[in-house]
């Protein structure tokens, strides 16, 4: 934790920590950059099902397409994952952590 300099990352591990359903999100957080997941759209609709609640402990990516309705939540997305995505409510990880403390259908995916 001491060599992360993003305030906005350090805030959502914290939390993610403060909770037993989150741990794993804050551990997958807590990796170095180049570690951390990088996913693009088409792994994500591979293993996603309609109205599940996506968590990307990282950032997405644009490859591919995304044809179910989800829900996600990540730390990062990029402008053309953003602008494929429309339709689909995008959400920061701090903010799914503090809505569904109790992670209920939330779907982790590296």
């Amino acid at each position: 934790m001491k060599k992360k300099t993003n305030p906005e990352l350090v805030e959502t591990i914290l939390l993610c920590k403060k909770n037993k359903k989150w741990i794993n999100v804050a551990k997958a957080l807590s990796y170095p950059r180049q570690l951390q997941a990088a996913v693009n759209l088409d792994s994500i609709d591979k293993e996603s099902k309609e109205g599940d609640i996506i968590v990307i402990p990282g950032k997405v990516l644009s490859r591919g397409k995304l044809t179910k309705k989800v829900k996600l939540a990540c730390m990062s997305i990029s402008e053309k994952a953003r602008e494929k995505c429309k339709g689909i409510e995008i959400i920061s990880i701090k903010k799914e952590a503090r809505e569904n403390p109790e992670a209920k259908a939330i779907k982790i995916i590296r």
